[in-house]
């Protein structure tokens, strides 16, 4: 793998930081604003509604910007949201901030596939992918958990303030080992929204709501979910992170190894998986030890998702990749915010922290019949064309038959 991934993986490394580790300090921040927690929530409902509208409107206004100059423009733009964040003073500043950040994350993710695809051979496009998405990964193994002893101990402020530190090196990193990148080719807006009147398209981004966002009704409210409804001590949720960051970096690496090789057996048995565990960790919140082996199976079986339906976003879009890619990481984001919402309304109607995982197993088992569906209709269609390629063949057959005699006697 090129060591220019390791520069994207860089920038996913921030990025991935700065939108989970909101689920640590929530307590820390509700109470320094004065606000409840289900409110505090909406820093994760605004974060991912911001990547959601950002993704396609940078997406399309970097369109005939080199791709390299539009990363490191996106990454200077997370290190803004992220010091107007650490620096708020009141919970709305913050929120704002936390918005301006999220605009950088979708177009970076999704500019910054079509880039690690393009480094190296096609076989192994998804295993790229899922080389910067270890940034995203390793963030919750390590930047995560140290966001929150940090914020926890000294200040949550201080921990965004070393977020735009992070996005600071990742400029530099993408400067320095990037390659110098060509305007796109096909920079057009109406070519690059043609790729959405494909079905397959759209029900990939519909997998990606659904699927992913079903991690994020327990992600939101992992804090309250471990210490009140577990019996956890508050000093405890580090390390759980960093059980659930290591499935999550085993997730994706497993996910791109796999989605080269049988892309959506991939995809399907990951939301199999994700469906059963969530619905099951609510049970599992009775015992530490069964909770502590649920937490890291869900973040695996979760990221195990992303890079197959990256990947299929990108093949089934494949003349004008740009704008899908970075919808499809929106859409992601789209997944989170339905999922905060629906767990903060779950809890405020008094069924406790860990209702929200009902809600998540029920959006990935939907994920999984909108895939079933999908590779069926895939199926159809390759039977369709294949099937008119034969009739035709056939008849250029019989044409060439009846003509010989003419040919004969002429």
């Amino acid at each position: 793998m090129p060591l220019a991934l390791l520069a994207l993986a860089i920038g996913a490394f921030g990025i991935g930081t700065t939108e989970f580790v909101i689920s640590g300090l929530l307590p820390e921040i509700a109470d320094d604003f004065g606000v409840s927690i289900p409110t505090a929530g909406y820093l994760t409902t605004g974060y991912a509604l911001g990547v959601l509208i950002g993704a396609p409107i940078l997406a399309i206004l970097g369109g005939r910007v080199p791709r390299k100059a539009m990363l490191m423009a996106l990454m200077g733009l997370f290190v803004a949201g992220n010091a107007l964040s650490a620096a708020a003073p009141v919970f709305a500043v913050m929120l704002a901030g936390r918005v301006v950040a999220s605009f950088a994350h979708g177009a970076f993710f999704g500019i910054g596939a079509i880039v690690a695809a393009g480094l190296v051979a096609p076989q192994k496009k998804a295993a790229a992918i899922s080389m910067m998405f270890t940034g995203l990964t390793v963030a919750n193994v390590v930047g995560v958990p140290m966001g929150t002893m940090v914020g926890q101990s000294v200040g949550w402020r201080t921990t965004f303030f070393l977020i735009a530190g992070l996005g600071v090196l990742a400029v530099l990193g993408i400067a320095a080992l990037v390659p110098r990148q060509p305007r796109p080719e096909r920079a057009a807006v109406g070519g690059e929204l043609a790729a959405f009147r494909n079905p397959q398209v759209l029900l990939a981004m519909a997998m990606t709501v659904l699927g992913f966002g079903g991690v994020f009704t327990m992600t939101t409210y992992f804090t309250p979910m471990m210490t009140d409804a577990a019996g956890f001590a508050s000093s405890s949720v580090t390390w759980l992170l960093v059980l659930f960051g290591l499935g999550m970096v085993a997730g994706n690496l497993i996910g791109g190894r796999y989605a080269d090789r049988a892309l959506m057996p991939m995809l399907l048995t990951a939301l199999t998986g994700l469906a059963i565990v969530l619905a099951l960790l609510p049970l599992a919140t009775h015992n530490k030890i069964t909770t502590a082996i649920a937490v890291p199976l869900i973040g695996a079986m979760g990221f195990a998702t992303v890079p197959p339906l990256q990947k299929r976003v990108l093949d089934q879009a494949a003349d004008a990749p740009t704008l899908a890619s970075a919808a499809n990481i929106g859409a992601f984001n789209l997944g989170n915010a339905i999922a905060a919402w629906l767990g903060g309304l779950v809890i405020s109607a008094g069924f406790g922290y860990t209702a929200p995982n009902w809600v998540g197993a029920a959006m990935a088992a939907s994920a999984l019949l909108l895939a079933l569906f999908s590779l069926a209709l895939e199926r159809r269609t390759g039977a369709r064309e294949a099937s008119g390629a034969a009739g035709a063949r056939a008849g250029r057959i019989v044409a060439r038959q009846e003509s010989a005699p003419e040919r004969q006697y002429s």
